[in-house]
């Protein structure tokens, strides 16, 4: 097995060698999510994301890696630790830079330590662990955090001696339905009413959807989709994560990942919810809107998502970060992890002391909205519960 090595830039990789770790079937995770990222701009030195991909290799090839970024701030990584970065300001001392594992700007699980199929995970996750303590002890980094952890990942982190965090998000599980009917037919009565007319007041307003994969995504389509987009961001006072030239790079290199609806009133596209997906999963990502239609948010972000999972036999649908307001529409709370490696050994202990009380209480709201779910049979908590 060769020496780690760092690399500042996907590209100086092999798409193949890397896809073949694992991390193809995630689109978070792929070669071309990644480059995409670097090629549209949205990582690198300016943004704060500065990659340092780390690889392993033996005879064979690329035998494992992990896509890390050196973070000056934490902004896009959806696990909040502004907080902490406040006690090291306070003592003089400096939080950033650190050392981020994650799919930038995008909250959903996925595999953070790589490993090629035929190799034991279990000899090589200690060593990428161990080796990312070692980089940020001589870079003079105040630790390194993996986010959204796949159960190998955490499991690893975990046997290191990292610390770990959970938090809430909202998901759906297919449950084998064969229609949205069949789905609603599991709802209370009062909450299939309720779904039902959300999605009726839509129709009647005159807003159909079309359903467009990535490659039947033209450039002035992009255009009006990012538009939305970058609106619905600049209504909440900052600019979009991602620029446009990332939404033509990936509709051209990951066609069948990129999944948008479309609501259309007449001929004019009113409204875009962006989509990726995985073999087994839908990932709701972004959405925007021309005008103000009664429940227009829930049907393209929500209904049509699960309509979707239902039609296309997806097992599970993750719209994202926060939302109590999805519970209603048969989204359930589903604990996500992270792990961090703190350096400073005071610190470590006080955040160690705070993740026990907090992760105590993320437990008990999550049992406590589980008891609001619309379903007329009580299911246990969800993933990673």
């Amino acid at each position: 097995m060769s020496k780690p090595e760092y690399h500042h830039s996907i590209q100086q990789l092999s798409a193949a060698e890397w896809n073949a770790l694992g991390a193809a079937d995630n689109p978070f995770t792929r070669y071309e999510f990644l480059a995409a990222l670097e090629d549209a701009h949205c990582i690198g030195r300016a943004s704060g994301w500065e990659p340092r991909y780390l690889t392993v290799r033996d005879a064979h090839g690329l035998a494992a890696a992990v896509a890390a970024f050196v973070k000056n701030h934490s902004y896009g990584e959806f696990v909040f630790d502004f907080a902490w970065a406040r006690g090291y300001e306070r003592l003089g001392r400096r939080y950033y830079p650190k050392l981020t594992l994650a799919a930038p700007f995008t909250p959903a699980t996925g595999a953070r330590l790589l490993v090629r199929p035929d190799l034991v995970r279990d000899e090589l996750a200690p060593r990428l662990l161990a080796e990312l303590e070692r980089y940020a002890a001589s870079h003079a980094l105040s630790g390194v955090h993996a986010l959204f952890l796949d159960e190998s990942s955490r499991a690893a982190c975990a046997r290191r001696g990292w610390l770990l965090r959970r938090d809430c998000q909202f998901h759906w599980s297919n449950r084998g339905y064969t229609s949205f009917e069949h789905y609603l037919g599991t709802f209370t009565a009062e909450k299939r009413k309720k779904a039902r007319r959300e999605r009726r007041r839509v129709a009647e307003a005159g807003v159909h959807f079309e359903t467009r994969l990535g490659g039947e995504l033209d450039e002035p389509l992009l255009d009006r989709i990012y538009a939305l987009h970058r609106d619905t961001f600049l209504r909440h006072g900052h600019e979009p994560y991602l620029t446009r030239a990332f939404f033509s790079h990936v509709a051209r290199t990951m066609p069948q990942s990129l999944m948008v609806k479309l609501a259309v009133h007449g001929r004019t596209v009113v409204a875009a919810a962006v989509f990726f997906l995985s073999s087994q999963t839908l990932y709701g990502r972004y959405w925007g809107a021309a005008a103000e239609y009664h429940s227009l948010h829930f049907e393209a972000c929500y209904h049509q998502g699960i309509e979707y999972c239902i039609e296309q036999r997806l097992e599970r649908f993750e719209p994202g970060t926060q939302g109590e307001h999805k519970v209603s529409r048969g989204f359930e709370p589903a604990i996500t992890w992270s792990a961090h490696y703190i350096a400073d050994p005071e610190f470590r202990a006080a955040i160690g002391e705070y993740l026990q009380r907090e992760g105590a209480a993320v437990d008990a709201y999550a049992l406590e909205v589980q008891g609001h779910v619309p379903y007329r049979e009580r299911r246990s908590l969800g993933r990673f519960g």
